[in-house]
This record gives structure tokens, C-alpha cells and sequence, in this order.
């Protein structure tokens, strides 16, 4: 009709418009410029308590009652390891109010999680992919470092009068079956407050039971690694082992390219691992505290062909599946929650895990090239100077890692989040 105007339509609101992939740096940015105090203040509290435990933990080691003071070193340790959880639970969730996904949910009328909420939640499944890729090798290394170096002096006198050096023995000399009584204790409690945090019973039991889930984890390890120790060396003795080898190392041999193949892949996979499934498994972990799946194994295979199979395989017998699930255990907590995290970034496109991807291994290798220049700046004139100056200056790199790495896992987590909302799906716990 003629004299009347036509009013466009209004444009979606900016929560649920979608964000380009190509954007992910700058929007990590505009996520760090939000929170990035907070982010300092948790990664600055978390290596305070890291570095009081690693020296409580040392000093308790050594003295009179040792299997006593080694039981408490583990559990020292123990904590070690769930503060790290903690750290890395509390930055992420202090970036959720940054997210415009977090901000689609409010104007819908969810309400926000608290951080004992994520805690509960995130921890446990946080744990299980900790220990299955082997995270808290890197905090025994560092224990171990840091004891051996604080007991040089006593260790050189003991040696010289034909004792036994103590230095770095902290986590491994503890008697196998004190600790396996000890994992026995903690598998109890882990069940109990498991069981009440399914039942809803006590306030943060998730975090407890995620810490006697560790706890069971590392005395069990410490037993297994005494008593599979002595049977490997019992098993080196043995004819039919011994024959076993040999013939596999035949075999090598007579196959030309069989060594070269294996070196090749050894050398690849820790760019391959470093470069895509580290990245993908932190990705889970921001997943899990921004209250996306991680963990279900459904959820990989969900809208494909796989999804048929999988339903056929819920109707078998229940002793079936769970033989199944007892067999496929430790692989689902390897590689199910990356496989969820890649499902994650692939709704964002392909575009959004490559720049994902770019970004995680370009600030570390730009802060390792940071670090260097920084030290070649500083210099070394001064005999044993950088064992002062070297701490601040690693504590200001891992800084800028983590600080940086939370805002992309963010950025991510949120890109992939709105390009679905606005596809008509959403992500949720």
C-alpha cells in the first residue's frame, strides 16, 4: 500500500548472533580484557598453595616414623594435584560471565551455576581425564625435584657414611601394603561421598569424592608399581619370556621397514598430540564447567550412522554391555571427552579447530620464545644467579599461558555455543 513503509525486521540479539571462527583471537581478547584480573588472582592463589604444599609436603617426608610421614606426603600430594583441578575449574568459571552462550541462558531464565556447583560437577570427570593422560606425572616431577634439591647436602653426608639417600623418595617409598590398606580406606570413602553426591546428601561432596578418587589412584599406583616391579623382574628370568623376545626382536629385523616405521611415528605423535589432542582435552574440561557434555559416550556418535549401532547395543543383554564397558573403560576416559570436545569445535566449523588449535600451540611457543629473549636479556654474569632470578621468570611465563590458554578455551567454547544456539540447538549439561 502505497505511503506506508515497511519496518525490517529487528536483528537477533547479540547473544545468540552468530560469531565467525576467523574471530576466535579477538575474541579471546575481548574475554581476557573482561576477566583478566580474575584470572590472574586465581592462577597467583593457586601456585601460593602449590608451592606450600610442595614444601609441606617435602619437610614431612624426612624424619622419624617414615611410612607414617610418607602416607601424609601422599596425601599432600594428593592435594597437590586437586589444587590444580580447583585452579583451573575456578579461571574457567570466572570467565563464564563473559560468554555471550552464558548470557543467551540468563535471558532465557537459567540460572547460573555456582563455582562449589562447577566444582562438584567438573571435578570429577576433570580427575578422571587428569589421571588418564597422565597430567600429574609433571607435579611428581616437580616434587621430586624439589625434594632431591632440598635434601642434597644430607643426602652427600648419608652417602658418605654408606647409607641410603632419601632425596626424591618421597612418593615412592612408601610400603606396599600400607598403601594398598590406604587405597583400600580411600576407595570406601570415594564411594560413600560419591553416593552422596548422587543423592544430593552433603555440600560439596563431588569435590570430596574427586579427591579420594585421586587419592585411591596414587596409593593404588604406588602398591602396583612395587609389586608389577617384581614380577617384571621374576618374568625377565624366565625361559619362556625370554624366548618370546627374542623372537619378536627376529621378527623386527626380518621385516626392512618395520623399525623405521615406528621411529617415524614416535617422532610425529608428540607434535601430533601436543598440536591436537592436548588442546581438544582442555577444550572438554571448559566444556565441562560451561556445562556442555564431556563425557558421554553417545554424544560422539549422536546424529550419525553410529547412533543405530548404539541403540541396538542398549537393547542387548545387561551382562553384554557391561562387558563391554569394562573392556573399553580406560580407552573412554582417553579419548571419549576429546571426541566430544572435536564434535564441540566442529559446530563451529572447520575453521573454528584449526584457529583453535593455532592459537593454543602459537602462545606457547611465542612465550617460550619470550622467555628465552627475556633471559638472554637478564644475562647470567652472576655464579648460580638464575637460580634466584629463574623462578619469577618462569612463574610470569606460566602465567601468561594459562591466562591466555582460558580465555581461547572460552572464546572457543563460545563460538561453537552461539553458532549452534542460532542453528536451533544448544548445549547443555
Amino acid at each position: 500500500m502505497s505511503g506506508t513503509t515497511v519496518t525490517p525486521p529487528p536483528p537477533p540479539p547479540v547473544a545468540v548472533r552468530a560469531l565467525s571462527a576467523y574471530g576466535l583471537p579477538a575474541h579471546a581478547l575481548r574475554i581476557l580484557g573482561s576477566c583478566g584480573l580474575s584470572l590472574v588472582l586465581w592462577f597467583s592463589a593457586g601456585r601460593a598453595v602449590r608451592a606450600a604444599l610442595m614444601l609441606m609436603g617435602s619437610e614431612l617426608s624426612h624424619g622419624d616414623h617414615r611410612q607414617v610421614r610418607l602416607v601424609i606426603t601422599m596425601f599432600v600430594f594428593t592435594l597437590i594435584v586437586l589444587n590444580e583441578l580447583v585452579v583451573m575449574v575456578g579461571m574457567l568459571h570466572s570467565a563464564r560471565g563473559a560468554l555471550r552462550e552464558i548470557q543467551a541462558r540468563r535471558e532465557d531464565g537459567e540460572a547460573d551455576e555456582s563455582m562449589l556447583g562447577a566444582l562438584n560437577r567438573a571435578t570429577l570427570v576433570f580427575a578422571t581425564i587428569y589421571l588418564a593422560w597422565s597430567f600429574h606425572n609433571q607435579d611428581a616431577q616437580e616434587f621430586i625435584a624439589l625434594d632431591f634439591n632440598r635434601q642434597i647436602d644430607a643426602d652427600a653426608a648419608v652417602l658418605a657414611g654408606g647409607g641410603a639417600p632419601e632425596g626424591g623418595t618421597g612418593l615412592v617409598g612408601l610400603d606396599p601394603w600400607v598403601s594398598l590398606g590406604v587405597a583400600v580406606a580411600a576407595y570406601l570413602l570415594k564411594a560413600l561421598f560419591g553416593w552422596w553426591y548422587a543423592n544430593g546428601k552433603v555440600r560439596g561432596s563431588g569435590v570430596l569424592t574427586t579427591f579420594f578418587e585421586l587419592a585411591f589412584a596414587f596409593y593404588s599406583l604406588n602398591a602396583l608399581f612395587v609389586f608389577t616391579t617384581a614380577r617384571a623382574d621374576w618374568l625377565e628370568h624366565r625361559v619362556a619370556v625370554a624366548a618370546v623376545a627374542d623372537w619378536l626382536e627376529r621378527v623386527s629385523d626380518a621385516v626392512p621397514w618395520w623399525k623405521d616405521f615406528w621411529k617415524a611415528v614416535g617422532e610425529v605423535w608428540p607434535y601430533f598430540s601436543d598440536g591436537l589432542i592436548l588442546p581438544l582435552v582442555w577444550l572438554t574440561v571448559a566444556s565441562l564447567v560451561y556445562g556442555a557434555f564431556a563425557e558421554d559416550t553417545r554424544a560422539v556418535v549422536r546424529g550419525t550412522r553410529l547412533d543405530t549401532v548404539a541403540d541396538r547395543m542398549e537393547r542387548t543383554h545387561s551382562l553384554t554391555r557391561n562387558t563391554v564397558t569394562q573392556a573399553t573403560g580406560g580407552f573412554q576416559e582417553r579419548w571419549v571427552p576429546p571426541a566430544n570436545a572435536f564434535r564441540l569445535t566442529t559446530r563451529g566449523g572447520a575453521a573454528l579447530f584449526g584457529m583453535f588449535c593455532l592459537c593454543y600451540v602459537a602462545i606457547r611457543v611465542a612465550t617460550d620464545y619470550a622467555t628465552r629473549g627475556v633471559q638472554m636479556l637478564i644475562g647470567s654474569e652472576q655464579p648460580f644467579g638464575w637460580v634466584v632470578i629463574g623462578g619469577p621468570v618462569e612463574f610470569v611465563g606460566d602465567l601468561v599461558i594459562m591466562v591466555l590458554t582460558v580465555a581461547v578455551l572460552a572464546a572457543t567454547f563460545d563460538i561453537a555455543a552461539t553458532r549452534s544456539r542460532v542453528a536451533g540447538e544448544t548445549l547443555t549439561a
